[in-house]
């Protein structure tokens, strides 16, 4: 009856695997080890002695970057674009994709004789030079693209380009100069569309003529117009017309003015005399007397001489008598009268308001003379400004046309200096790769012979021991009584050994 074993005892039924027991399969298998190992030993020795030292690594290092990018063709003069962005890992993909592209590696294959090589396949293909040259160089391109080991550096935008060769070190230098030539190409004609100066360049000769004809166009207009700046006139004429209309406005109240002053003053020039009396004097009619005295004298004499010759009761001295007696009426009459002398002068009131009368009346058709003037020349410049605003519009339109196309000349003059300095600075450097270690002739042989035996060594080492498990893992013999009682599940009575048995 099995009793039970208590927690914490370690089981003391699981074997104990010893060195022993490791090493035991190697020396049953002992052969296979020591034949593994000197098989990988004899090889790696031979590639150390035969291959290592002509085999020679070019290398070369491509830098990628963001320190140049090319101007965007924008409606702007200026177009200089600041550049910020950082190096992705797909630019960098896509570089390295570019560096394994099949038609630069037919010419690489061309230019470095790679297709001109003889291999142990060329007598399977066909007897036509043509197809023959032209299947070893696809041939010698796939083998580039397989033997060109393209990486990027880690934690770095840098592309490490390497491709390894057993022929002369020239071979691969050659392969990786030639590589870098092509890829810089290449890249300038992926990342420079081609023919860009030449359009930008067309456009600026274009948009020179359309400037030229519009200042062409703008000229005609002020010749034919004969003005040189109708919104300028057109200004100071608006401003002309403002003051004429305000002196239009004053001549009016000046007129209506004048018309009631004139009605005023003749309303009192109606109710007012012309003269007013200074002096009134009376006096005898002296003078009348004097002369009617004299008159009856005469008219006394004159009896007296006719009653010299006639008789009283003659006709002419009767004639007489009642030119006398007439005379003496009068003189009784005059004796009883007064004459009265008055002095008049002028009112100056009244001339005061003549002359104000006549003074306004010249005013008034002054001014009615101005404002029928005015009226007229302001009707005139409203004719002119509407004339003036039609060539200003006019103007206006060829200006803009002007502008426009001058500022299309100096956007397409300034994209196509753009374009020639970027082409002059490409044929130098591309906008965002560069060669930052260029591929040289390597002196020195990639893998020391040394370094190759050693490591031969180690693997035929590894691959001994390898061996001998492997073959005691194929192994289906018994190799202990244990096996034999586990497998059996019986137990073993004797065990003989080999030697004895």
């Amino acid at each position: 009856m099995n009793k039970a074993r208590p927690k914490n005892q370690p089981d003391t039924d699981m074997p104990k695997i010893t060195m022993r027991d490791v090493l035991a399969p190697l020396f049953r298998h002992r052969r296979i080890v020591i034949l593994t190992f000197c098989i990988v030993a004899i090889l790696g020795t031979l590639v150390a002695c035969l291959w290592a030292p002509h085999y020679h690594v070019a290398q070369m290092q491509i830098l990628v970057e963001q320190n140049r990018s090319d101007p965007t063709v924008t409606s702007a003069q200026n177009s200089t674009v600041a550049n910020s962005k950082l190096v992705t890992t797909d630019q960098i993909a896509s570089e390295m994709a570019l560096l394994q592209g099949l038609d630069m590696l037919r010419t690489v294959a061309t230019t470095c004789g790679l297709a001109d090589k003889p291999g142990l396949t060329d007598f399977l293909l066909p007897k036509d030079p043509e197809q023959r040259r032209a299947m070893k160089l696809e041939k010698a391109a796939v083998g580039l693209q397989k033997g060109i080991s393209v990486e990027q550096e880690k934690a770095a935008d840098i592309i490490n380009v390497k491709y390894g060769s057993t022929a002369d070190p020239h071979v691969p230098a050659c392969v990786l100069q030639t590589l870098s030539k092509l890829y810089m190409a290449k890249h300038l004609q992926l990342r420079r569309p081609a023919g860009s100066s030449d359009f930008f360049a067309e456009q600026t000769e274009q948009a020179r003529h359309a400037l030229e004809d519009s200042e062409t166009h703008l000229a005609d207009f002020s010749r034919e117009a004969g003005v040189a700046a109708p919104d300028v006139l057109r200004t100071d004429m608006a401003q002309e017309v403002a003051s004429a209309t305000l002196s239009l406005s004053q001549a009016q109240q000046a007129i209506a003015a004048d018309e009631q002053k004139i009605k005023n003053i003749d309303s009192q020039l109606a109710t007012m005399p012309a003269r007013i009396s200074t002096e009134e004097v009376s006096d005898p009619a002296s003078g009348l007397l004097q002369q009617l005295q004299s008159a009856l004298l005469a008219a006394q004499q004159k009896r007296a001489q006719l009653l010299v010759k006639y008789d009283a009761n003659f006709p002419l001295v009767q004639e007489a008598d009642r030119e006398i007696a007439d005379t003496e009426a009068a003189i009784a009459k005059a004796q009883n009268m007064n004459f009265v002398n008055k002095t008049t002068s002028v009112d100056p009131t009244y001339e005061y308001l003549r002359q104000d009368m006549a003074k306004t009346q010249a005013d008034l058709a002054a001014q009615k003379a101005t404002a029928s003037t005015l009226a007229s020349t302001i009707r005139n410049m409203h004719v002119q400004m509407v004339d003036l605003d039609h060539k200003a519009v006019k103007q206006g339109a060829l200006l803009r046309e002007t502008k426009a196309n001058e500022a299309n000349y100096l956007l397409y003059l300034s994209k196509r200096e753009q374009e020639r300095t970027s082409d002059a600075l490409d044929k130098n450097r591309i906008a965002d790769v560069e060669i930052a270690v260029p591929p040289v002739v390597p002196l020195l042989p990639a893998r020391g012979p040394f370094l190759v035996m050693l490591v031969s060594f180690v693997l035929a080492t590894i691959l001994a021991i390898a061996a001998g498990y492997l073959a005691e893992f194929a192994d289906v013999s018994f190799r202990t009584p244990g096996e034999v009682s586990e497998t059996l599940s019986m137990p073993v009575l004797a065990v003989f050994p080999r030697k004895a048995a």
